[in-house]
């Protein structure tokens, strides 16, 4: 899974023993069930869901669309395995490229964004096969795998856990086009989140992601976008990649791809679909007829139901209204955004979440990150802003 777990300065509280391995810090709330953008508990309460499973429910709670889908899904054939061509799998691979707006030519269908990130570099090393390196960004973060957790941010002083690094990697700071030069022809692959998440939903912006292209483009590594977080509409645009005008090599998503279902996909431009050979890559969930129907769902209702403008509108009224309280600034790109405090966030989240409100926190401890569904409207929004403005006056 692509996401952070709660560090132990968040607002949470210890795991409780039992029979699930007590590695993941828990929030005090007992869900029993969800509808729209409503979390309700065991104890009555009615929580706001401004961070939606860590980016998973894009399209919120029991949305009758996606509902449907895969409840006829199961009903029709719930699972064959990728040795059984299935029209389903086909209709979602071909939506799902032309939601990117036909920048890439093929689609490979696993089941996490980490599964996604670690056939991204191996796909760069087949296209480099005599390089060694790979480059990524500070604080970024791309999974718990050998491979994605080696280009997390931290990860080796803190979780990584293998006695090495498959390759050589190295961190460049962000948003410094002067570091570039670093990048040469021993680099494999630069991967970069375009707006970073676990990073405090921190936007790289167009002009650093243009130079960013060129220099690859100038040393012949594969560029690969991590959008498991940022991408499928949660910028308002279908990916980040689309927004800034850059187009990567190879680009990996996930999490709001299912709407809760699992599943992620890598999409290859030209250049990486040629080098594709069979049994180069493999997998035995992804692409199943029950994910690839959820993807379907999800397409669906960002285009019908206009989510795309919905997310574009209410980041903005976000930033203009949020701003209040103990929040100072903000950063990010429409419904990743993270909201910048004069205090500890982990205090902020916690107050916020006594007055029924579910927020996010990040790697930056000043930033609260809101990560909500895109069906989210204003009076949600006037909901936080009227329990901020509390907050500040504490």
């Amino acid at each position: 899974m692509n996401a952070a777990l709660p560090s132990p300065s968040s607002p949470s509280t210890p795991a409780i023993a039992g029979p699930l391995a007590p590695v993941f810090a828990q929030y005090p709330l007992q869900v029993t069930h969800a509808e729209g953008v409503w979390l309700h508990t065991a104890d009555g309460r009615r929580v706001l869901d401004l961070y939606g499973g860590h980016a998973v429910a894009a399209l919120g709670y029991a949305h009758p669309g996606w509902t449907r889908a895969l409840a006829a899904q199961a009903q029709a054939l719930n699972f064959q395995s990728n040795a059984v061509p299935l029209d389903v799998r086909t209709r979602a691979a071909e939506r799902l490229l032309a939601f990117a707006g036909g920048h890439f030519s093929q689609v490979f269908f696993v089941n996490s964004g980490a599964e996604a990130n670690e056939n991204a570099l191996k796909m760069a090393f087949a296209l480099n096969p005599r390089r060694s390196q790979v480059v990524a960004m500070e604080h970024a973060f791309h999974g718990r795998t050998a491979a994605a957790g080696a280009i997390t941010w931290g990860a080796a002083a803190k979780w990584y856990g293998f006695p090495r690094a498959p390759f050589d990697v190295r961190f460049l700071p962000r948003r410094d086009a002067s570091a570039l030069d670093a990048i040469t022809r021993e680099t494999a692959a630069v991967i970069v989140e375009p707006v970073q998440g676990v990073g405090g939903a921190f936007d790289l912006g167009a002009d650093y992601l243009r130079a960013l292209r060129a220099r690859c483009d100038a040393t012949g590594a594969v560029l690969v976008f991590d959008e498991v977080q940022c991408g499928m509409g949660r910028t308002g645009a279908p990916f980040a990649a689309n927004l800034y005008g850059v187009t990567p090599d190879l680009l990996t998503t996930a999490k709001a791809l299912g709407n809760g279902f699992p599943c992620a996909a890598l999409l290859m431009g030209p250049r990486a679909a040629a080098a594709i050979k069979l049994d180069a890559l493999g997998t035995t969930f992804g692409g199943g007829p029950m994910a690839c129907a959820a993807i379907e769902a999800v397409i669906d209702a960002i285009e019908d139901e206009d989510l795309l403008e919905n997310v574009l509108h209410i980041g903005a009224l976000i930033r203009e209204r949020c701003t209040a309280g103990p929040v100072q600034a903000h950063q990010g790109a429409g419904l990743l955004t993270g909201l910048i405090c004069d205090r500890p966030a982990k205090d902020v989240h916690r107050a916020l979440l006594e007055r029924d409100i579910l927020a996010g926190t990040s790697g930056d401890a000043r930033v609260l990150r809101l990560l909500p569904p895109y069906i989210l409207q204003p009076e949600h929004v006037e909901q936080l802003r009227a329990a901020l403005l509390d907050i500040g006056l504490q």
